[in-house]
């Protein structure tokens, strides 16, 4: 059983006093009519003296976050979802049974204040207690007030502490939603439809990465849970949709740090008839549109860098990125011994399924290059062998029709011209078997309903997938993506 401190002690002795005046200490419907920060706006400008000859009254609800006990007459705060207000409270306005039971208040009680709007003399818009009703008593004390939770790991696993100690906590959980509901906006208003695909799957397919397994016990059948939105959303560009989109929870049974969550949300978006350079062209455009009309301003601190949503932005091949830093060549011929030997020399490992060309170009890209593309850049060109879901160059079947957009080093979004040839698609599901053989856990398996699918014929399309949370953490300018997660996954307390 648990052991009670001494204020929370005192907490439950108050909590039976509030029983014994027969009252509900945990509160019953309370209509309210104000919010704190509509108040404020209101009467900011009003003159002090203005407010003699008013009668305007107001009905809040809010949680103590500050009291100033003085006697006969009090000062307390309280915040709602807006923010905080001041309240004035005094014996003579509301009587001595109502103030009693004000004075048995504490900070992180829940109550309900009607009252005449009035300012103080050092100009703070205030109301004046005309009727205090107690709500919900609080069994637990906050934190203290200027340092809230200060062990970071707390105030994750905390989160309803931190968003009532910290304002800017608050306000990004507020923002979030904006960011999401502009996408939406955006995307409706370029022709796209929303729609919703299964979470469980039986084949694992759509990116690389290792899932998480779940069980269904009515059909004995061993499930995934999805890794990527992609299959489903290009059925239905066979089925006729033409542009579709999903803003959806991905599951990735893999590492957590400041850049990754194993739950996490994503935006996969196809357009029939575009291409890469239309994909491009709509992620520009989308961003702008948050930037904007969520933010009004181009510019973020972002990783410790300024960055400029400005369009133009960099447009750059992989091969000629890593010339640019390392001097070497790739659009070269190369057979696999000399790209092993180039490995070698720059001390790059190259495990067993990675023993091909288009890997280690991959891995060369990860060692020197992509930490350095700060400013928003589209890096084309992926070799094929780590895009089994893209067309090739038509110009260099060794590379892809492919992108990613990278921001202060991160990766914010992974683009195709979508490979529709079934013959070829098939023949790339081999091949990443293949690969799960030699050891690589993050392999597509073969869905052969989406082959079929493809065989009935899918139009030239566009797609795109974006990493919402990471999106996030740019426009909200957090450098973790458990800042702008409500409930981040945690480790499992000591």
């Amino acid at each position: 059983m648990r052991e009670f401190s001494e204020q929370e002690l005192v907490r439950r002795e108050k909590l039976n006093k509030i029983k014994e005046l027969g009252i509900d200490p945990f509160g019953d419907k309370f209509e309210r009519d104000a919010y704190a920060l509509d108040l404020k706006t209101k009467y900011q400008d009003v003159e002090h003296d203005a407010f003699e000859n008013m009668t305007d009254t107001a009905t809040v609800a809010g949680r103590i976050m500050f009291i100033r006990k003085m006697g006969k007459a009090s000062f307390f705060t309280i915040k709602d979802k807006t923010g905080s207000i001041q309240i004035y409270i005094s014996i003579n306005d509301i009587g001595e049974e109502a103030y009693n039971l004000f004075k048995s208040a504490d900070i992180g009680d829940i109550v309900g204040v009607y009252g005449k709007v009035m300012k103080t003399k050092t100009g703070e818009v205030t109301l004046k207690c005309l009727k205090y009703t107690h709500l919900v008593k609080s069994l637990r004390p906050l934190p203290e007030k200027f340092h809230g939770l200060t062990d970071i790991e707390e105030r994750y696993r905390r989160r309803y502490v931190d968003l009532m100690m910290n304002d800017e906590s608050k306000n990004i959980a507020f923002l979030r939603p904006k960011i999401i509901k502009c996408i939406r906006d955006f995307m409706d208003k370029e022709g796209f439809t929303e729609v919703e695909t299964p979470i469980l799957s039986t084949l694992l397919t759509g990116a690389s990465a290792r899932p998480f397994i779940t069980h269904h016990n009515t059909q004995n059948l061993d499930m995934y849970l999805r890794i990527a939105l992609e299959l489903p959303l290009k059925r239905l560009l066979v089925g006729g949709m033409e542009a579709v989109y999903e803003i959806g929870r991905v599951f990735r049974n893999e590492g957590m740090d400041t850049k990754h969550n194993p739950e996490f949300t994503l935006m996969e978006a196809y357009l029939a008839y575009s291409d890469l350079e239309g994909m491009m062209d709509l992620t520009e455009k989308m961003f702008a549109t948050i930037a904007k009309d969520v933010f009004g301003k181009m510019e973020y601190n972002f990783s410790g860098h300024t960055i400029n949503l400005a369009s133009p932005w960099q447009r750059i091949s992989m091969i000629e990125a890593i010339k640019n830093v390392t001097g070497i060549d790739f659009k070269k011929e190369m057979t696999l011994e000399e790209a092993l030997a180039l490995a070698k020399e720059h001390q790059i490992t190259v495990e067993e399924h990675e023993k091909t060309v288009g890997h280690i170009i991959n891995l060369f890209f990860e060692k020197y290059v992509e930490e350095t593309l700060i400013q928003p850049t589209f890096l084309y060109g992926h070799p094929i062998e780590i895009s089994p879901l893209t067309k090739k160059d038509p110009q260099d079947p060794r590379f892809t029709q492919r992108f990613e957009l990278f921001i202060a080093g991160k990766e914010f979004a992974n683009a195709y011209s979508e490979l529709n040839d079934p013959i070829d698609q098939l023949e790339r599901f081999e091949s990443q078997l293949k690969e799960k053989d030699l050891g690589n856990e993050e392999a597509n398996d073969i869905d052969m309903d989406f082959i079929e699918a493809l065989e009935y014929g899918m139009p030239p399309a566009g797609g795109i997938g974006y990493g919402i949370d990471r999106l996030c953490m740019l426009f909200l300018e957090q450098d973790s993506i458990r800042d702008v997660l409500l409930f981040p996954t945690m480790k499992e307390r000591n």
